[in-house]
Formats: C-alpha cells, structure tokens, sequence
C-alpha cells in the first residue's frame, strides 16, 4: 500500500500566522487600521449618520467626516471624544487621536 502525501514539514506555518508576518514585515498594520475605520463607520454611527455622511478619511491619525447636515455636526462636534473611543473600540487598537468634522 502507498503511503499518503502530507506535505506539511516541521517548519511550515499557518496561513494567518504568514499573512501577519506579511503585514508585518511590509509595516502595513497602520494602513489596515485606517481602512477598517473608514468601512466601520456606518456599522459604528448608525445608518442616520452614515446617510447624512458624505465623505470619511483617516490622515496622521486624525479622522476627517465630511458631513451634510449642520445640526448633526453641532452634535457630533459635542462628542467627538466618543466618536474616536467608539472607532478605536471597533479596530482593537488607538488609530484616531482626533475627529474632525467639516
């Protein structure tokens, strides 16, 4: 009878622990945590807040929300220490030390 093929060695690594050492490695980590603030935001805020929303970016850990309703950025200006406590909650780790409202 033939033995079955295993190629697994004793060197060999998961696929997440390659795809972190990539990361890693590339010092890609900040760039991930951006994006994943600016895709969580909808999830984070609330449906009402994302439609009013026009536009979401992260620069030198600032976060910059564009939005179009005054009344809301009045509100939000008011708990912006929120917001970015909410945000950083949602990606695990401190990427926004400020929000900024336009």
């Amino acid at each position: 009878m033939k033995k079955p093929f295993f190629p697994f060695r004793s060197g060999d690594i998961s696929l997440k622990e390659g795809l972190e050492a990539l990361v890693r490695t590339y010092r890609l980590q900040g760039k991930l945590n951006e994006v994943t603030v600016v895709s969580s935001w909808e999830r984070v805020m609330g449906k009402a807040v994302a439609l009013k929303t026009q536009e979401v970016y992260v620069n030198q850990g600032r976060l910059f929300v564009r939005l179009t309703s005054a009344p809301l950025k009045h509100e939000l200006v008011m708990a912006k220490t929120r917001v970015a406590e909410l945000i950083n909650a949602e990606v695990g780790e401190t990427v926004i030390k400020e929000v900024i409202f336009l």
